[in-house]
Formats: C-alpha cells, sequence, structure tokens
C-alpha cells in the first residue's frame, strides 16, 4: 500500500529555493581556435580590431582546459589587414594557425623559453623567390650573399629588437610569402608581420615554449 507523503508547506517552499538557486555546472570554455591548434598548449590568438589594429589573447591549455593569461593586448598587422593565404608582396597578415619556431632580435638574449639568436648586419631573411634559401634565415655579408638582398631583409631593424618567427609557408613554395614575424611595434602598420609593445613581447618570448602557436583571425 502507497502513501502519500505530504510535505509541509515550509519544506515544499525551501526545497523549491535550491532547486531555482543551485546554479548549473558551468560549460567548460572553448576558444575559437580550438578545434585548429592541435596538441598546443600555448596559443597567442590575434583577433583583427579592424584595419591595421588588432588585440592578442594569450591562453594556456590544462589537461583540456583552457585559461586566458592575458587578454586584449594591443597589435598592429598589415597595412592591407588580413588574407586567407600568405603570398609575397601582399602587405597583409595571413589567417590560420602557426608555429612559432624561435626568436631573435638586436638585443641581447632575455630569459627565453625559445632558441633565441641575437642578429647583426649579416644576419637575412631570403625573400628572393627564386633563390634555394627561400624563406629562411641567411648570415652572409651582403655583397657576398648569393641571393637579391635587394628582396631581402636585413634583420637588424628597430622593429626587430625583439621577434619570434611565425612558421608561414615553411614548405618555402615560391612567392608564397616569407619573413613573418611578431615583433617590436613601431606604432604603425607592418608589412604582413603581427607586432606589438616591446616589453610585452619580451614577457611572451620567457613564456613561451617549443610547441607553441599563433591562431590569426581577421
Amino acid at each position: 500500500m502507497f502513501r502519500l507523503v505530504t510535505l509541509p508547506c515550509a519544506a515544499l517552499l525551501a526545497l523549491a529555493t535550491v532547486l531555482l538557486c543551485t546554479p548549473a555546472a558551468a560549460e567548460p570554455f572553448v576558444p575559437w581556435f580550438a578545434q585548429s591548434v592541435g596538441n598546443a598548449t600555448q596559443v597567442l590568438a590575434v583577433n583583427g580590431a579592424g584595419g591595421s589594429n588588432a588585440k592578442i589573447d594569450v591562453f594556456q591549455r590544462n589537461g583540456s582546459q583552457w585559461q586566458a593569461v592575458s587578454t586584449g593586448i594591443p597589435a598592429h598587422v598589415g597595412s592591407a589587414g588580413f588574407i586567407d593565404k600568405a603570398r609575397e608582396g601582399a602587405s597583409a597578415t595571413p589567417n590560420g594557425v602557426y608555429s612559432l619556431d624561435w626568436a631573435f632580435g638586436t638585443a641581447p638574449p632575455p630569459p627565453s623559453g625559445l632558441r633565441y639568436l641575437q642578429v647583426g648586419p649579416n644576419d637575412w631573411w631570403d625573400g628572393d623567390s627564386s633563390s634555394p634559401t627561400y624563406n629562411t634565415h641567411q648570415q652572409c655579408a651582403k655583397a657576398e650573399c648569393p641571393f637579391s638582398t635587394a628582396q631581402s631583409e636585413n634583420l637588424p631593424i628597430p622593429q626587430y629588437k625583439h621577434a619570434i618567427v611565425m612558421g608561414v609557408n615553411k614548405d618555402r613554395v615560391p612567392g608564397g610569402g616569407s619573413a613573418f614575424f611578431v615583433h617590436s611595434t613601431d606604432g604603425g602598420p607592418t608589412a604582413g608581420c603581427v607586432s606589438l609593445d616591446d616589453g610585452t613581447l619580451v614577457k611572451l618570448i620567457g613564456w613561451l615554449r617549443p610547441g607553441a602557436v599563433i591562431a590569426i583571425k581577421g
């Protein structure tokens, strides 16, 4: 024989309050790039903010959980904004996910989780599409370089006080773009790189570890 149990009104009210006020379990935060970065645990997420302006959000993954380390860092991208596929001379920053391979700069090495090279007058980034070493770092005196220095970048410039190499066009497809870096800002647009305040960049160079990536969305 079943017996209907009648709860006092006060008890019913208390139960209803608990049910209504207990928050649902929070859904884990899933950033927009989560399905595109593979096993990477450190991500610099670059989001377009109009024209050549952008914001950088910095993320760390622990297990399956993403945590924002820093957000809204002001940055600049190419003078032509963003492009879906990198190409030589476009002056646009390519959308996508790219490795952050090593760091360099005219300044002495800061504390760094990445390999760092201090560059001088004989350090170049080969931008000559017909060169066998296209889109790689090279060292040579200008008169002795086996590639066109007029189409390449001599690395000791103020914007490269500190820089991180982005893995754009790693297959070195001729004309597919070269010399894409995260580097110190001069306050204006770039030729396709991502630039930000040098002090913040130094902190990022110290924080990043091999396997980190940059995710770009214009």
